[in-house]
């Protein structure tokens, strides 16, 4: 950050589109490239920054955002389901096995401070899906890069993504993805689709 004198902005941005690891990275890097911003924390979905109001505004700080495919979020009701969205993909990407151990719905209300029900009510109203079929659509994804990866039996990746059995996860997987498993390995293992993509 340079050295003049200004009053510093302290915000908390909550952060469209955030899901990976990389895109941390490339917010890290873009606001901090401004030279008016200093970046104190991201992580998935949001980004604490002080920042010279005088030089950059919020709106400023959007279009860098949004040149690199994210947007911010300043309604409450969409900051939540940006939230829902990020604690699922931490939950099943990067939760080391706790999908096998812990409900998707019991989870995500400790996690958020709300009943699931409303947390379901409130994400169907605001996406074209249903919270329970984002879930699903979020663990494929994951499925299918275990499977690319091709380091865990089909029985370790159903335990790992709390599937009850094989044929269980088999028979989704085929559904959501029109493929078999067996068949994903050979021909479509390149049909894998960007988080951000899925609603």
């Amino acid at each position: 950050m340079q050295n003049h004198n200004f009053i510093t902005t302290h915000a908390l941005l909550h952060i469209k589109n955030m899901v990976s690891n990389s895109c941390i990275k490339v917010v890290r890097e873009e606001l901090q490239r401004t030279g008016f911003i200093q970046v104190v924390n991201v992580q998935l979905g949001e980004a604490e920054i002080n920042y010279d109001a005088q030089v950059v505004s919020l709106a400023v700080i959007n279009t860098i955002l949004q040149r690199n495919g994210f947007e911010l979020i300043q309604d409450n009701s969409a900051k939540l389901v940006e939230l829902i969205k990020k604690v699922v993909i931490e939950h099943v990407f990067y939760g080391a096995n706790s999908s096998s151990l812990i409900r998707n719905s019991d989870y995500l209300s400790e996690r958020l401070g709300h009943p699931y029900p409303y947390l379901s009510k409130l994400f169907s109203e605001a996406t074209s899906s249903t919270l329970e079929k984002y879930v699903i659509l979020i663990k494929i994804e994951k499925i299918k890069e275990l499977i690319t990866y091709d380091e865990h039996s089909l029985s370790e990746i159903a335990y790992m993504m709390g599937y009850s059995s094989v044929q269980y996860l088999s028979n989704q997987f085929k559904q959501i993805t029109g493929f078999t498993v067996s068949e994903y390995k050979s021909h479509g293992a390149k049909d894998r689709k960007s988080l951000s993509s899925l609603l």
